[in-house]
């Protein structure tokens, strides 16, 4: 793959096939304001005025465009030719994500349609393409102020406002080919388990699999841990019981490489694909919430993944690296990933790096009072839980934020019900702050509030052993004793080159660097010192736009020394302590 290509790099590591064509790079590119472009050949041989940089968005600067009003449908364009060592294999094209409905055209023929803005779709083009050159074609649908698209943080006015970004429309990660024979391993579900030294594995096989085995092959470090087999069948379960056994964890990312074959009788290799797993155990234990057997205080920060240049797409995998050590540099060994569904790439770094996050759905944007926007949310949500459930450093689920009492509580309830199916083997919240319902694995809220003393007596009755603080006075009833965290707190307003007039964040500004230490440490320790309390979220982690209360800048230069913030972030908590 050329190194001069956008985002060159290998776009889902979990998953990993030798062979794959890269289609990054510059593409023909149309407005579509009328959304005519069907009718005008735009899917064929109709004209396009211009160009785009792919994966980034037209509202961005790395586009090449960086035209930030509303486009409520624009189109892609460009050629591709299949390499002649793909012959007899099945052709897959991958589309990491595009905002919002995408249809997709090879040769002018429909290949299908994706409605989600933040979950990959692939469709087989196999029967679709043509000797040479081939046309490619992508139309994204995007009606940001429809009330029935979930948008997370894309502002639904003209300008940013608040805690509302710049929008991003059409494709905004990598798009790509794959071969794959026509029998092959299809997906696997990954368990790694501390307690058991042991991976499961389920895996899912398509094709003629008459008279093939699944293989799998574990090593640590290049040295084989474990293996184990079973004739290929559809749904083909597998454990492999490991001869080394090392946990993951903050501080201890250890991985296990994992590679599944596909053998027929005679041992020849007719599909492999190259994986991964960790080995961790999350248990919820009264109010305490375990890893690996120990008490996890989690020390977290809100991320918004949000880029200068790219808007939802990160110049670089370095930079989404870079993104985590950012974290870790400040004394946070994890993140919630806020209203948004990050880039696999992340997930990947946080896995290696040993950084906890939450994965969470941007179900802003959504008229939760139509019943319609449960079908336009629920099957993009689960695509997004199956698509990351593989990742040890993800350590729970969160399908909404700050919902309201108006909204139905069975609602919550059927969400979270059907998160649990998907992966029961997370804690999931069924909200972040505010109204919850008595199903929620954790109990948690938002305080803004910039007072330490004031900030504390908020909690001080859950320390005594009585109720805990609610953002919704009169739903006392639902907690029923699950660890307790305050997921949104700090936001302390500071960049003292920021106009104030342009700039957004919460509370009184501080007056000095000085007054903003002695706040960030009081809040903190405010949390840290409770002997209820299971973990904290700081907001946030950089700028993003107008809202400055990052501890970086948006451009990520940092506000304090690293050193001084993680001093007080890395202080022992209190649950911790009574662990040992």
């Amino acid at each position: 793959m050329t190194s001069d290509l956008p985002r060159p790099e290998y776009p889902r590591p979990e998953w990993v096939r030798d062979a794959w064509l890269n289609l990054n790079g510059t593409w023909e590119f149309e407005f579509d304001p009328g959304q005519s472009g069907e009718a005008r050949g735009l899917a064929a041989d109709g004209g396009y005025s211009r160009e785009i940089v792919v994966p980034f968005c037209p509202e961005s600067e790395l586009s090449g465009i960086g035209e930030v009003d509303f486009h409520p449908c624009v189109w892609y364009r460009r050629e591709f030719t299949v390499p002649e060592a793909w012959a007899g294999q099945r052709v897959i094209l991958h589309v990491g994500a595009a905002d919002y409905e995408a249809t997709v055209w090879v040769n002018g023929q429909r290949a299908g349609t994706h409605r989600g803005g933040y979950t990959p779709f692939r469709f087989d083009v196999t029967d679709l393409l043509q000797p040479g050159d081939n046309r490619l074609v992508v139309r994204a649908v995007d009606d940001t102020r429809s009330r029935l698209q979930p948008s997370g943080k894309q502002s639904h006015e003209y300008h940013s406002h608040a805690c509302m970004y710049t929008r991003t429309t059409g494709i905004w990660q990598t798009v790509w080919l794959e071969p794959v024979p026509a029998a092959r391993i299809e997906s696997a579900r990954l368990r790694g388990s501390l307690a058991a030294g042991s991976i499961a594995v389920e895996a899912t096989l398509l094709g003629d699999l008459r008279g093939l085995t699944l293989v799998a092959e574990v090593s640590l470090d290049g040295r084989p841990v474990g293996e184990a087999s079973t004739p290929a069948t559809g749904d083909a379960p597998l454990l492999i019981a490991l001869s080394e056994v090392q946990p993951w964890g903050p501080g201890h990312p250890v991985l296990y490489d994992l590679t599944l074959t596909l053998r027929d009788e005679g041992g020849q290799v007719r599909d492999r694909v190259v994986s991964y797993c960790g080995l961790r155990d999350l248990e919820i234990v009264g109010d305490r919430l375990l890893l690996n057997g120990q008490t996890l205080f989690m020390r977290l920060v809100l991320d918004q993944g949000f880029y200068p240049d790219g808007i939802y797409t990160a110049p670089s995998d370095a930079e989404l690296r870079a993104d985590v050590e950012r974290g870790l540099a400040m004394g946070f060994d994890g993140a919630r990933l806020h209203q948004k569904v990050f880039e696999p790439r992340f997930l990947y770094w946080a896995d290696r790096l040993g950084y906890l996050v939450w994965g969470e759905y941007p179900d802003w944007g959504l008229d939760w009072s139509r019943p319609e926007a449960l079908r336009a949310m629920l099957p993009e949500w689960l695509e997004a839980v199956e698509r990351d459930r593989n990742h040890p450093s993800l350590i729970g689920w969160c399908p909404f934020n700050e919902t309201s009492r108006e909204r139905d509580p069975e609602l919550l309830r059927t969400v979270y019900r059907a998160t649990k199916a998907a992966d029961p083997t997370r804690p999931a919240l069924d909200t972040s702050g505010y109204v919850h319902v008595e199903t929620t694995d954790l109990y948690d809220c938002h305080n803004y509030t910039q007072d330490p003393a004031e900030f504390a007596a908020f909690f001080a009755e859950l320390a005594a052993g009585g109720e805990p603080y609610y953002n919704c006075p009169g739903d006392d009833a639902l907690y029923r004793g699950q660890p307790y965290f305050v997921s949104e707190y700090g936001g302390i307003w500071w960049n003292p080159d920021h106009a104030e007039d342009s700039a957004w964040g919460y509370g009184e500004r501080p007056r000095s660097a000085e007054e903003f230490l002695a706040r960030y440490q009081g809040l903190a320790e405010a949390l840290l010192s409770h002997p209820h309390m299971c973990g904290l979220c700081y907001t946030q982690l950089y700028d993003v736009e107008q809202e400055v209360n990052g501890l970086y800048t948006y451009d990520r230069q940092p506000k304090f020394a690293p050193e001084i913030i993680a001093e007080i972030n890395r202080q022992k908590a209190a649950v911790e302590q009574e662990a040992k």
